[in-house]
């Protein structure tokens, strides 16, 4: 798989919950921050998003927006309303005057990912994709979020399976889109992905995990100088190349150390460590206990 595909692989979406959310007249709601993704698409009107210390953002009929990470907000008819908290709901939501043919609609959701790389993979991603309605790929992610509405009011067999399926390929339709990297200042993999040189590097190391890389090595990749490639390497993407491909290693560790069906030599053999005992060591360095105890507790017992 490329990259982005492993991210994703990584990051299990699941336990999907979708709803309408309708309004009329002047209203304004507040969410705390409740760390898990959000997404919106404006079904009719217009509304204005407002991100903790971030200025206003207005979204049109049409508009996808998705949060990888979703941060305190308020969401209202019009910038500078007073806004009154409100906890997640899984059922329908009508703001507003509660009479009367709604003049906002929205399809929203929210969904839950793997926690134990949630930190570690959220920071390779931007922290907000807002897919304007004149892009027209807005068109194949409405589609989506439909189908995940569909699925989410049944009871079929393999629902969680269909669903974390959808959830997958809505995060990379969003993730696609050709705007994040032209107007985001966000380092991440989705910059590093848009950049032909890095986008080999990247490819190269999460093809072979295991390879013992260098910065010599992953330079001659790019077809740049040592130094021009670590440092174009660092600005992009937020860290040097070796210390990615360590976080990279540590998360497939986590993954399979969670799923318990491979032994410590298995993971350290897969991840590039020569012994059990070389990965443990790394292991603990960097998460603060040994693989086994993080198995044990289900990965809570991380502790960086």
């Amino acid at each position: 798989m490329d990259p982005l595909s492993d991210l994703i692989a990584l990051l299990r979406p699941n336990t999907a919950i979708s709803k309408p959310i309708t309004g009329r007249g002047a209203w304004g709601i507040r969410y705390a921050t409740h760390n898990a993704p959000g997404f919106t698409i404006i079904l009719k009107g217009t509304c204005w998003l407002t991100l903790e210390g971030e200025a206003p953002l207005k979204l049109d009929k049409g508009d996808f927006l998705l949060l990888p990470a979703t941060p305190a907000f308020t969401l209202s008819s019009q910038p500078g309303i007073a806004c009154e908290p409100r906890e997640p709901m899984d059922t329908p939501v009508r703001h507003g005057e509660q009479d009367g043919e709604a003049d906002f609609e929205s399809l929203g959701g929210t969904f839950q990912i793997e926690p134990a790389n949630a930190q570690l993979l959220l920071a390779l991603l931007p922290c907000m994709i807002h897919v304007p309605v004149s892009e027209g790929r807005s068109v194949r992610l409405r589609r989506m979020i439909d189908l995940i509405i569909d699925e989410c009011g049944g009871d079929e067999p393999g629902k969680d399976m269909i669903l974390q399926r959808m959830l997958e390929v809505l995060l990379v339709e969003a993730l696609r889109w050709q705007g994040i990297a032209s107007g985001a200042d966000h380092a991440g993999l989705i910059s590093g992905m848009r950049d032909p040189a890095l986008a080999r590097v990247l490819g190269a190391m999460h093809a072979d995990v295991r390879a013992n890389w260098t910065v010599a090595g992953l330079a001659r990749i790019a077809g740049q100088s040592r130094s021009a490639f670590a440092a174009r390497f660092g600005a992009v993407l937020g860290c040097g190349p070796i210390e990615y491909l360590a976080r990279w290693r540590m998360a497939l560790a986590k993954d399979a150390l969670l799923r318990g069906a491979k032994t410590l030599d298995r993971i350290a053999d897969e991840i590039g460590y020569e012994s059990a005992s070389a990965f443990s060591t790394a292991f603990r360095k960097r998460l603060g206990c040994p693989p086994g105890k993080f198995a044990r507790m289900g990965g809570v017992a991380e502790a960086g």
